[in-house]
This record gives structure tokens, sequence and C-alpha cells, in this order.
């Protein structure tokens, strides 16, 4: 007995020792197309030595406290967010039940029992006799007999990783969990991004609301005029109707404004968690700031984009996979033991004379599968490949967007200041003409002309300024997230 315990307990020690190899490749992240600089980058202000990147409040930056508020909100309450976050625990979960598969399994049982055969009729003495793990047959001259027995157990059951096929499960699952967790990352600054574009959606709607109830007060007036004109006798009665046809056009514009911003704040109240018809966000004044975003390498993107991080991740656990497979070809050791008691008296149960005991050891090994294993693995090493290609497409994808970004950023700040200048312009144009047809000098078709062009650069410069805010906001989005200052970019990973 002693000999086979030490014989055990060498294998055991054995197997332990094995577990420290893994079959299959170790991971090394693949390599990504990256250039040394951003192509459009040209012009974009450069960061402050202090400055570093964190995925913070970048909302704050706009200044805009009711925008602040509403992130806040999105934070909590938005569903995608929430369903993210159920996801990612129990991606973590998947990990724990991975790891338990290095531990052995204990089982504790009971059982008690009592049989016996069918008695026959006939007459004479019983007798009694103990049967082996202390079963106690009744015997009849009748040929009738029963048993009883009580038993009690604990056994344990372990498969030793020997060739890293639980610790290639535990990484793989692991890996899924970080994809999971940058799939968080993701849906949160997918959601924080929809909805500053959303706002500032919304308030571009109220600031060309405003410029349209102006611009129908204005209509108003000429179409007073050109009436007053025709009346004395001084234009004709087309003067009117052009007037009428730009009243009624604005009112209709002013209409369907009022329904872009319906929209706006109903998508708005979807983000942040609440039924559009109990969400209301009054009119306020336009907080235009556009940030300034500091400029930064391409190469900072592989740790800042959560979507490059969950491709990458994926990469990790497709190359765990091949391990897991090519452990297939190696033999299944298996380690069983057992201790417990068996009895006929309930009493008598738990005493070293009802003591049973077992233990060994198991090897297994698939000799033939008609190259099932060898498919296998060329699925799990194809799949890894694939996970690689799609990697490098989210890194050039990636790349594109922050360079169409820039590119939007430099070209918008431009057209802010020509739209300014265009609507100055127009505005005085307007002023003049209305001057000189009620002087008599033009025709209304004139008047037509400039109130339409000036009415046109209003709304450009709205529509320019909300322009530059939403690009902002896709940029610091293609960057993976906003800036702090003084802050470790190490730790918001």
């Amino acid at each position: 007995m002693k000999h086979a315990l030490y014989t055990t307990t060498a294998i055991a020690l054995a197997c332990a020792a094995l577990t420290g190899c893994a079959v299959g490749p170790n991971y090394v992240r693949p390599s990504a197309p990256i250039s040394p600089t951003f192509k459009e980058a040209s012009g974009w202000s450069p960061a402050a030595p202090a400055d570093t990147l964190d995925r913070g409040d970048w909302w704050s930056l706009f200044g805009d406290p009711i925008l602040t508020g509403l992130e806040t909100k999105v934070q909590v309450n938005n569903q995608n967010i929430i369903a993210a976050e159920a996801a990612y625990r129990e991606a973590r979960a998947v990990v724990s039940e991975q790891r338990a598969g290095l531990f052995p399994t204990v089982d504790l049982t009971g059982s008690g029992t009592k049989s016996g055969t069918g008695a026959k009729s006939g007459s004479g003495s019983g007798t009694v006799i103990t049967g082996a793990g202390g079963t106690t047959i009744v015997t009849g001259a009748g040929g009738s007999s029963t048993s009883t027995q009580y038993r009690a157990g604990i056994g344990a059951t372990w498969e030793p990783d020997i060739w890293g096929a639980v610790r290639r499960s535990i990484e793989s699952a692991n890996a899924t969990a970080q994809a999971t967790a940058a799939q968080l990352a993701a849906a949160r600054l997918s959601a924080q991004g929809e909805l500053a574009t959303d706002y500032f959606g919304l308030r571009e709607a109220d600031a060309e609301i405003a410029i349209d109830q102006a611009t129908i007060t204005a209509y108003q007036r000429a179409l007073t005029i050109a009436q007053n004109r025709y009346n004395a006798g001084v234009t004709v009665r087309s003067d009117v109707y052009q007037a009428q046809t730009q009243l009624a056009n604005a009112q209709a514009d002013l209409a369907g404004l009022d329904q872009q911003r319906s929209n706006f704040e109903h998508a708005i109240a979807v983000l942040v968690g609440e039924a559009p018809g109990n969400f209301t966000l009054a009119a306020a004044p336009w907080v235009g700031t556009v940030p300034a975003i500091p400029a930064m390498v391409p190469s900072t993107l592989l740790q800042r984009r959560p979507d490059i991080a969950t491709a990458e991740r994926k990469v990790q656990a497709a190359n765990a996979q091949i391990g897991i497979q090519t452990a297939a070809f190696f033999p299944t050791v298996s380690l069983t033991g057992s201790y417990g008691y068996a009895a006929s008296e309930l009493g008598h149960l738990i005493s070293s004379s009802s003591s049973l005991w077992s233990y060994g050891a198991s090897v297994a090994e698939t000799l033939f599968d008609g190259g099932a294993r060898i498919a296998r693995v060329k699925q799990a090493k194809a799949t890894h490949d694939q996970t690689v290609a799609q990697y490098r497409e989210t890194v050039l994808e990636a790349l594109e967007n922050v360079e169409n970004e820039l590119a939007a950023t430099r070209v918008l700040a431009q057209q802010a200041a020509l739209r300014i200048q265009a609507s100055t312009a127009a505005d005085a144009a307007e002023r003049i003409v209305i001057n000189q047809y009620q002087s008599g000098q033009i025709s209304y078709t004139d008047v037509v002309t400039a109130e339409t062009t000036a009415y046109t650069a209003r709304r450009a410069v709205a529509q320019s300024a909300a322009a530059r805010q939403t690009t902002a906001v896709a940029l610091i989005q293609s960057l993976g997230g906003g800036w702090k200052t003084g802050t470790d970019p190490k730790a918001s990973r």
C-alpha cells in the first residue's frame, strides 16, 4: 500500500512539473502598417510637454454645461452601454470558469439502501450472514433475503494541464474578456459622441430657427412695402406675389426646422435612457467653442482606439486556440482518488473497520481520428490569420478616419471665416437693395435675390459652426477619446 501511495505521489508531482509547458505558439502582437506622422497634420497644434492623453470627460472641452449634464446621464442610463457592461461581466465569468479547469473536482457522496428478494411459503429458522462491505443478509427457510447498506465517501478527479490546453483556454477567454472591455469602451465613446453630435445639431437647429424667425419678420415688412407700393400704383402686382412667395417659403422652412429639432431632441432622450415623451430640452444660447486638439503620432492609436484594441485582443484569443487544438495530439492523464465508509448499521458507519479507499491514474490517447485533429489545427491557424488581417485593416481604417477628420478640421476652419465675411457682405447688400427698391430705383426681383442670398449666407454661418463642432467630436472619437493635462495615459488603459 505504501509503495502504491508513493507511486501515485510521484505521478502527481511529475504531472505538476509538466504543467509548466504549454504547446502551441506564444502570442506576439502582429505588426501594423503605421506611418511616422499624419499626412493631414500640417498646421495641427502640437501637444505641450505636460499634455498626455486620457479618455476622460472630453466633452467638457466644449464649455457647455448642458452638454456636460447630458453626457453624465449617458454614462449611467444608456442601454447600449449597460448591455456592453453586462457582456463584459459575462466574459469575465467565462475566464473564471476556464480557470476552474486547473483544479481537481471534489465530490461528497452518501447513500442508504435496503433491498431483498421475495419470500416463498415455508417454515424454518433463518440464517444471518454478514457479507462484504458490512452487508447484512437474512436468509429464511423460504429463500427470502434482505440487505441494508449505508455508504459515505469523498472522491476527487483531476486532469493535470500537462500540455497547457486549460491554460490556453484561460488565455483565450482572458483575451476575449479584454476585447469585450474594449467593446464596452467603444460603446461608451460611441454613445458619448453621438450625443454630442445630436446636441450640436439641435443647437444648430435653434440658431437656424432664430434666423428664420428674424427672416420671416423681415419678409413680412418687405411684403408690406410691396403691398403699399402696389396700392399707391407705383409697382406691379407681381411684386406682391413675389413677396408672398418668399414669406411662405420661409415659414415652410421654419416648420421643417421645428421637425428637425424635434428629431434631435428625441434622439438625445433615447441616448440618456429616457422616453422621448418625457424629455424636453429647452432652447439655450449656443456655446460655439471649438476646442484645440493636441497633435499625436499615429502609433498612439494602437493603444487608444477601442476598436483597435478589440481587434488585437481577438488575435490573441485566436492564437491561444491553436495551442488548444494542438494539445489534442497528446495523451490525457487523469488522477482519481476516493475515501469513504460502508456499514450495515448507521451507527457503525464512521469506523476504521468500515473504511474504503481507492486511487489510481489513467492515460488516454487517440490513435486515429481520420485527420480531425489536423483539420482543427488548420482551422485555428486560418482563423488566426483572419483576425490578423482584420486587425491590420482596423488600423488602416483608423488612420483613414483621423486623416479625414484632420482635413475636415482644417478646411472647416478656413470656411468658417469666409462664411462670416460672406454673410456680413450679404447683409449689407440686402439693406442697400431694400432702400433702392423703396426709392423706386430697382425692381423687386433684385430685392428677392439679395434677401435670398443674405438668408442663405446666415444659415451657412450656423451650419459651418455646427460642422466644426461635430468634426471636433469625430476627431476626438477617431483618436480614441479626450484629453486632460497631467495624467498618466497608462493609468487610463
